[in-house]
């Protein structure tokens, strides 16, 4: 049975067979009725016979080669379980209890036979020797062997004649046949997929949530608790919690709840949908760190339970350092700041989209700013509360001096802001300044850190817009090989007109990627269906719907575009013909002497019948585009090669192509009768 195993919507095809190599059985096709061939033979098969995997192959899985002289009858089965005596290939003899079971496949038919081999030698020898081989002890390991296999057609090799028949009597428990599929994903509906749009959209709310974690929680340790209240009373009144903050805790949970039940890719690449699986990866990776984001202080508070005192009381220096129960609350919360190691993730996953992780890249280093703020506040608060000497006095307190306002305003937020901003991208400099060693060492950390987030952020920043503009880029270095192409080799101005237009109208519908480049390293099976859906509209005419698949496969290997602007000549009188042309878009005409003798759309096909090998088409006629027209051309050397490949369409083909061409530019002239024994041959009568 094959199962299979989906990564982010790809399936992993696993032969499960493989995983009993120490049974002894083999696989025989039961398409092939004439010899049944072994397909696959176990690792235990080889070792009870003593051949080789590659000796087996191919042999009749009735196994004829090993039978031994007690084995009475080649040719039939009296029974499904048989006993029979074989011979290895070292000649040691060995009883085996024989069992056939057909595999059918999605549509019901018997594609394979499972015959396994028993060894039951060692209980033969117990046996009484004249006691027969169907009586006694044996009888019960035939019963025994029997009831746990179901009762199967049997394979018969017969010199006149292949069938299967029923043989075994009926039992009343029968287990399911197996099948040789793709077996279904076998999931529970309980059960999240990684890479489904639900949980996509969770895991950006969640990011969500958790950057407003990463916001208010510093804030509120370093601003809101000590703003105008007496921070050394421990009673301090506590305001009731947010609703932000309960929905917060309650969304922290709940993720914890759906990481029980969601997928994950293991390490061999396979995704794992068992939910025993999925509860064992996610207890061993990030279910202590969510755990502990989750803690719900303010979701307690609000149900009015004590079990944030608690935790305070378990923290040994919590009521002797911290300066309030309302304090330790908000310090305690930090610890959800650990979810942002989710964040890397999130980085990995969507690295390919330059956007996003520009955007993740900056809100990490605003974040960081943030949080350099806040600790410059508290540093600067801590020593104002702390500070004995009136010589050296801290930030908040110089700067109340200079700007002759109370040391606790109502911006000092965006002071301090702007001062980690300042550190983090170049030297802080300004009337805010360290001046205690607190803050001095704080403040070559700050640089230090700056250094290391210019080196990284703003290093994967400038990557990134490169990438995005990298196309823009090759377009104007594009842009001026041309232009000093045309000034070294002094064109004309009609001409470089003509060459420019042309530059960028193709560069427009291209966007500069040649595609024949791009595919070649691809596999020609790969690069044929790319192909063929690419040139669809062209192998969907009329001319192309009696040729075979490997046939258009071919064709559109040897599709070409092209482009013609206004004014443009796609073919000259009297040029040789190359190729076969199908307007894609646009309009064109066909002029000849000055006068129009066709006006051709979209849809339309241009070019000749005949298609001889030697003779040089010559072209009757203009075609000038009148529009821009976008074309797909068939090269006629190609075509050639492809119609000898497949002689059975080239009849059809020469015949259905006087009827679908548009205009027909052979010069009347130059006319050759051809039949098809002519072309493949390459000869022509000229006449």
């Amino acid at each position: 049975m094959l199962t299979s195993n989906k990564r982010r919507k790809l399936y992993k095809a696993v032969n499960t067979f493989y995983r009993h190599g120490d049974i002894n059985f083999v696989l025989g096709n039961a398409q092939v009725q004439s010899l049944y061939p072994i397909v696959y033979c176990s690792d235990g098969f080889c070792e009870l016979t003593g051949y080789a995997r590659a000796e087996l192959m191919q042999k009749s899985c009735a196994c004829h080669f090993l039978y031994g002289p007690e084995t009475s009858d080649r040719s039939t089965m009296e029974n499904l379980h048989r006993l029979r005596m074989f011979v290895s290939s070292a000649g040691t003899q060995f009883w085996c209890l024989l069992d056939i079971v057909p595999i059918k496949n999605e549509k019901g038919e018997v594609v394979l036979f499972l015959v396994s081999h028993k060894d039951i030698t060692d209980k033969k020898k117990d046996q009484d020797p004249e006691q027969g081989p169907d009586t006694g002890e044996f009888t019960e390991i035939t019963a025994a062997f029997s009831s746990q296999t179901c009762p199967q057609p049997t394979l018969q090799n017969d010199q006149q004649h292949h069938k299967h028949q029923q043989l075994c009597p009926p039992v009343t428990v029968k287990p399911p046949i197996p099948e040789y599929k793709v077996a279904a994903i076998q999931k529970s509906r309980f059960i999240l997929l990684h890479y489904g749009t639900f949980k996509a959209g969770w895991d950006w709310l969640i990011l969500l949530a958790t950057f407003y974690v990463a916001v208010t929680v510093p804030y509120n340790v370093c601003f809101t608790v000590g703003g105008g209240r007496d921070e050394g009373s421990s009673s301090a009144p506590r305001s009731p919690p947010s609703v932000s903050d309960i929905l917060v805790e309650i969304l922290f949970i709940l993720d914890i709840l759906l990481n029980f039940r969601t997928t994950f890719v293991s390490t061999s690449g396979q995704v794992v949908y068992d939910a025993r699986s999925i509860c064992v990866h996610y207890v061993t990776t990030w279910l202590f760190v969510d755990l502990i984001a989750a803690l719900p202080f303010d979701l307690l508070y609000a149900f009015n339970v004590s079990v944030v005192s608690l935790l305070l009381t378990f923290v040994c220096f919590a009521q002797k350092v911290l300066l309030s129960q309302y304090f330790g609350v908000h310090l305690l919360k930090t610890v959800r700041l650990l979810r942002l190691l989710r964040l890397l993730q999130k980085l990995e996953r969507y690295s390919q989209y330059s956007a996003v992780v520009l955007t993740l890249l900056m809100s990490m280093f605003a974040l960081l700013a943030h949080w350099m703020a806040c600790v410059w506040y508290f540093i600067g608060r801590k020593e104002i509360e702390t500070s004995l000497s009136v010589l050296v006095s801290g930030w908040l307190h110089e700067l109340a001096k200079r700007l002759g306002t109370p040391q606790f305003y109502g911006n000092v937020y965006v002071t301090s802001l702007y001062f980690a901003l300042s550190s983090l991208t170049s030297v802080g400099f300004g009337n805010v300044s360290a001046n205690t060693d607190s803050e001095k060492i704080f403040s070559i950390c700050t640089m230090l850190i700056g250094a290391l987030m210019h080196a990284v952020v703003f290093g994967n920043v400038t990557a990134i817009i490169q990438r995005m503009y990298s196309r823009r880029s090759l377009y104007h270095t594009r842009t001026k090989d041309l232009k000093d192409f045309i000034r070294v080799h002094r064109l004309p101005k009609a001409l470089e007109q003509r060459m420019l237009e042309c530059f960028q109208t193709t560069w427009s519908v291209n966007n500069g990627i040649d595609v024949s480049e791009l595919l070649k390293d691809f596999p020609d099976e790969l690069r044929a269906d790319i192909a063929m859906h690419l040139n669809k509209e062209l192998l969907q005419l009329p001319l192309f719907e009696s040729a075979s698949r490997g046939c258009l496969r071919s064709l559109s290997l040897i599709i070409k575009t092209s482009f013609c602007a206004p004014g443009e000549f796609l073919i000259r009188q009297g040029d040789a013909l190359q190729a076969i042309y199908f307007v894609c878009s646009g309009s064109m005409e066909v002029l000849k002497d000055n006068t129009v003798l066709a006006i051709l759309g979209k849809g339309d096909l241009i070019g000749s019948d005949s298609l001889t090998k030697e003779q040089v088409i010559k072209t009757n006629a203009n075609v000038k585009a009148l529009t821009y027209c976008d074309l797909q051309y068939i090269s006629l050397k190609g075509l050639r090669e492809v119609l000898r490949l497949y002689p059975e369409y080239a009849q059809k083909f020469i015949s259905e192509i006087q009827h679908d061409l548009t205009y027909n530019l052979l010069d009347p002239l130059i006319f050759s009768p051809f039949s098809l024994q002519w072309f493949l041959r390459g000869s022509y009568c000229r006449v």
